[in-house]
């Protein structure tokens, strides 16, 4: 099997430019996760990347199934975009590691629409303890990998509010999502409020 994180960050690198940052992180009985950061222009109100690499080298296996195929099954990396300056969203790295490692620790395939939690802010201060996990294709294209294996996509992250977290659970990620287009809502902003709900 072919390595696919060097691919990935090559990837990473010609759509978001160069990190400035990166952690590891290793989890007990999972590969290694790291998580870069791709910086803004250095002006307040720029947009920070942060995307883990790592969550790509195995495929993601149905939780139900007997035996997980070491080549074939969706590939995905997670891309989190929040304005600068606004909060410190640094120590967001290990968060990120933690949602990255969850194919491998909870046996869950990530897709869209799906919401994943780490049961504590995402960064200090911060009002969110969870993401929705966004459509790819938008910021980094899907990478192409050699049959039999899966193309690696990049999904994009939106910090949720636990009352978002809530309502999605109920009324379903399309309809949040159209919650926050009609409000008009800043989902980069990372101390933002709750979208109104009722």
């Amino acid at each position: 099997m072919a390595d696919v994180l060097p691919l990935v960050e090559a990837r990473l690198r010609s759509a978001l430019g160069e990190p400035d940052a990166r952690a590891a992180v290793t989890f007990l009985g999972t590969d290694r996760i790291e998580v870069l950061r791709f910086p803004a222009a250095g002006q307040e109100g720029e947009i920070v990347r942060y995307a883990t690499l790592g969550m790509s080298a195995q495929p993601m296996a149905d939780p139900t199934a007997t035996l997980a195929d070491p080549d074939r099954g969706p590939r995905a990396e997670l891309v989190l975009s929040v304005r600068a300056g606004a909060a410190d969203t640094g120590k967001v790295l290990r968060p990120l590691a933690v949602l990255a490692a969850s194919p491998q620790v909870e046996g869950v395939i990530v897709a869209p629409g799906a919401s994943l939690g780490v049961g504590e802010p995402l960064w200090p201060g911060a009002p969110f303890t969870s993401v929705l996990v966004a459509e790819p294709g938008g910021l980094v294209e899907d990478l192409e990998l050699d049959a039999p294996l899966e193309a690696v996509r990049f999904l994009p992250l939106l910090p949720m509010t636990p009352n978002e977290a809530a309502w999605k659970r109920v009324h379903g990620a399309q309809a949040l999502q159209e919650r926050w287009l009609t409000q008009g809502t800043d989902l980069r902003d990372p101390s933002r409020r709750s979208v109104p709900l009722d």
